[in-house]
């Protein structure tokens, strides 16, 4: 892989940090752009009270000089506005009880208590996690496992979407239904009935993006193949249960000839044989397709049609109206804990998808173009759209 990256963090930590590796130098961060990405994130209906807490906006630590690039890996840091409301249950540092008076210890001890978390909720790491990892306070768990860490990632992938964009590729999301509805009217009126009935709701968002070359990923191995990449980056982000790449299920229910897409020759009127058209290149090639049932991916490859992705998001586990469950700490049955948590998260889930599957691709891309300098990938990018236009 070109690009690699880590995150590091808690949901009330002090920040969420990245470190990105393998984009080289020349390229120009729009820093509008990412934190617009971040924003996005924040969005939608049925999100709860954290995000009139946090305005996301990221801090570039290293690696970019007058905003842009240099090729040294980039560090970048989102910090967390209700740490100031954790500072004691969340502390990094061992708390010196011998220095302190009997009635300060009393006051630390009660708040580290008030936040301890011994009641499992059902559908989230909690159960898995506190006996992988030997917690009896399950708020070790939540704290890394909860859907805050994704604001992390987009950060990535907006760096990531913004470098794209120099080579005219652009994605986007849509929302196609919350809770089995799909009209405005209908997903306002059951997210309304959620937070009165203390619900939660899923639902499906669609990315797209267009003006990708043919030809990224390949077919010689089985983890370079560019669907199944970004089928595990998008299984990878909290809630996700579903994924599928154009006409996804459907294929399994229809003959290959509505199935596969038909490939025709353009009409040589509108054929455009002086390299790029106009200032935004993309050349006009000599086939095209009628259907794009294959969601832009034969083989592994980009096949110069739309990339199309769904996702179907599982309702989040923290819930007002909380499930049966037990209490690790008493071995007895309890209903699950409950923490400020979103009804809804659906719209939120597009940007974060947007940005993930925007890793993957200028990964592919890097793989294909280079990396190392914007001026030496934009001109390979170039003299190989010359080339690939003449099929």
């Amino acid at each position: 892989m070109a690009i690699r990256f880590l995150t590091s963090g808690e949901s009330h930590g002090k920040c969420l940090n990245a470190i990105i590796e393998g984009i080289g130098s020349g390229y120009f961060l729009d820093l509008d752009f990412i934190n617009n990405e971040l924003k996005n994130r924040q969005k939608g209906k049925g999100r709860g009270g954290r995000m009139k807490i946090e305005t996301d906006t990221i801090e570039i630590k290293s690696g970019v000089r007058f905003q842009k690039t240099t090729g040294s890996p980039i560090c970048i840091e989102i910090k967390n506005k209700d740490f100031e409301n954790w500072k004691i249950p969340m502390s990094t540092d061992a708390i010196d009880f011998s220095a302190l008076s009997n009635e300060e210890k009393v006051q630390i001890e009660n708040l580290i208590n008030e936040k301890e978390i011994t009641r499992i909720r059902p559908g989230h790491a909690d159960f898995a996690g506190a006996i992988k990892y030997r917690h009896k306070d399950i708020r070790n768990i939540l704290e890394r496992s909860s859907a805050r860490e994704t604001a992390a990632r987009v950060a990535v992938g907006a760096i990531c979407q913004d470098i794209l964009r120099n080579f005219n590729i652009f994605g986007e999301a849509k929302t196609l239904s919350v809770g089995g509805k799909t009209t405005e009217k209908e997903i306002d009126e059951i997210i309304e009935w959620a937070k009165k009935e203390g619900e939660s709701l899923g639902g499906e968002v669609e990315i797209r993006f267009k003006n990708l070359p043919v030809g990224l990923g390949s077919f010689t191995h089985w983890d370079r193949r560019l669907d199944g990449c970004l089928a595990g980056a998008m299984m990878s982000i909290p809630a996700v249960k579903a994924v599928e790449i154009g006409l996804g299920k459907g294929v399994s229910d229809l003959p290959g000839s509505k199935v596969h897409d038909e490939i025709f020759l353009n009409d040589s009127k509108a054929m455009n044989h002086s390299a790029f058209n106009g200032t935004n290149n993309v050349q006009t090639r000599m086939v095209t397709r009628k259907t794009n049932n294959a969601g832009g991916i034969e083989g592994g490859m980009t096949n110069g049609e739309d990339v199309i992705i769904r996702l179907s998001m599982k309702p989040i586990p923290t819930m007002r109206k909380p499930l049966n469950s037990i209490n690790i700490k008493t071995k007895t049955e309890e209903t699950a804990h409950f923490e400020r948590a979103d009804t809804s998260a659906v719209e939120a889930l597009g940007t974060v998808a947007l940005n993930m599957a925007s890793i993957i691709l200028l990964d592919a891309f890097f793989e294909k173009f280079g990396p190392d300098n914007f001026d030496e990938t934009m001109e390979n990018f170039k003299n190989y759209e010359k080339y690939a236009a003449k099929f």
